[in-house]
């Protein structure tokens, strides 16, 4: 189905959550289902195109004595043999682009509108296919869009998703984009002709709310975390890639969580964060529990992982340095206010970059914590931070793109948006992606009805002389 959302519509709708999760079942049917199905869902149901439930079967069993990771370095971030794009550019979530060189000076070259939501989660990130040819983003209004990279349109699809959106970033995989929506469903996309593959339904999956993660891609395997409404709880999922079968999952986390999983083949761990404060880890590939860490404020940022460590940051206002084998605290960093952005790290310099509700970005060393840099941003960043190899780039809710030099800190450029920068920014081919929030007046505030401004865009940017 392809079309594009009219703004009437779509701004009558930014102030109205009545809706959310009303597809949602109880939560003692949840609960219930994944009791009796037992953590492998071998019959579960899968949406066909036709709208019909088929029964195929689905088995999850990864052997943790039998695996055996292959050693990538930090410039390499995916196996070889397998045509993958990934939201922070691979499994371990750095944010880091080696072979980007950021210019000194850029100038927009086109826009998009996508977004038109004024819901604070961060917005989807465009991202490149495998071949370099077109870039894939999802818009807060349900749609997903591909376009050629000079800003031509080829497909447009609308999916089930129009309360909210999608937020999760597609995970570009042998020529499906596979993306997660805020109507709980995951759907997987001809990345050629917009067409659906499959379409695992929410009534599938214990009657998912929402999924806001971007799903991380192994050996045929998605994972991904869904949101639950009633009670507000999350559940850890394992689907076939090829059929969107489930095969495995944990309803132990709690408070809606939306991070998205990181996984290090060395320290044989998957990690997330949660709504809850919590970040839970599991053995990789065979999914045995291994450890949580509670923190005091919310968890909302997806947590690299690095030299057998994860980085963190809580609405507690701190952010953390957990030891991946344990979860034990190594350090923790303070900061006055919440932070829930997706950090960056830059293996090169040893150094952990992430911001917050204070305006500043701070660059710390990742393994004593001491300050490097930091630099305002004259605005909340709660998106993603970038790094390539001779800058950082990070949105803020300035409106503005800023890029700064990795070493110092200081501004190189900024780049004024129509609204607020929080998805993450892609460099491709001597190119900068990126999206942004609607501008919504008074979308906080009781004294005053909220009032749609502008979309949100899709952006690239790219070098002037």
């Amino acid at each position: 189905m392809t079309g594009s959302g009219g703004t009437d519509d779509l701004t009558a709708r930014v102030d109205d959550d009545s809706s959310v999760g009303t597809t949602a079942a109880p939560a003692t049917d949840r609960r219930g289902f994944l009791r009796l199905t037992g953590t492998a869902l071998a019959t579960a149901g899968v949406a066909s195109l036709g709208g019909c439930l088929g029964q195929s079967g689905g088995d999850y069993d990864r052997s943790q004595a039998d695996f055996d990771p292959p050693v990538l370095p930090y410039d390499e971030t995916y196996p070889a043999g397998v045509d993958i794009s990934m939201f922070r550019r691979g499994l371990r979530r750095l944010g880091y682009y080696p072979d980007a060189t950021v210019p000194d000076a850029v100038a927009v070259d086109w826009q998009l509108p996508v977004n038109y939501i004024g819901h604070t989660a961060a917005k989807s990130s465009p991202r490149p296919t495998p071949d370099g040819d077109a870039i894939v983003v999802a818009g807060d209004t349900g749609h997903v869009h591909s376009v050629t990279t000079m800003g031509k349109h080829r497909w447009t699809t609308l999916t089930e998703a129009t309360h909210l959106g999608i937020h999760s970033t597609p995970t570009i995989v042998d020529g499906v984009a596979y993306v997660g929506g805020y109507d709980g469903d995951l759907y997987a996309l001809d990345v050629d002709t917009g067409e659906m593959v499959w379409q695992l339904s929410h009534v599938t999956i214990g009657g998912a709310t929402a999924i806001g993660a971007s799903p991380a891609y192994w050996d045929g395997v998605l994972y991904f975390v869904a949101e639950y409404l009633d009670p507000k709880t999350g559940v850890m999922w394992a689907v076939d890639a090829a059929t969107g079968t489930p095969l495995w999952s944990d309803d132990r986390p709690d408070g809606m969580p939306h991070p998205s999983p990181a996984i290090d083949f060395q320290a044989e761990r998957l990690v997330i964060g949660s709504n809850d404060g919590v970040v839970y880890a599991w053995e990789f590939p065979s999914m045995e529990f291994a450890w949580s860490f509670e923190t005091d404020g919310q968890v909302k940022g997806t947590p690299p992982v690095y030299e057998g460590k994860t980085y963190v940051g809580s609405w507690d206002g701190n952010f953390y340095c957990l030891d991946l084998a344990e979860g034990e605290e190594q350090w923790r960093f303070e900061t006055p206010e919440i932070i829930m952005c997706n950090p960056g790290i830059d293996p090169e310099n040893d150094t952990v970059i992430f911001g917050g509700d204070d305006w500043l970005v701070h660059a710390v060393d990742a393994h004593t914590r001491e300050l490097r840099w930091e630099t305002t941003v004259k605005g909340n960043v709660l998106g993603s931070i970038t790094v390539t190899d001779n800058a950082v780039l990070v949105g803020s809710y300035d409106t503005n793109l800023y890029a700064l030099e990795k070493t110092t800190g200081d501004v190189m450029w900024t780049v004024e948006n129509n609204g607020y920068v929080t998805s993450e920014p892609v460099p491709h081919d001597g190119n900068i992606y990126y999206a942004e929030r609607a501008k919504i007046t008074n979308y906080w505030t009781d004294q005053e009805p909220a009032e749609f401004q502008k979309p949100g865009h899709a952006y690239r940017v790219s070098g002037t002389e």
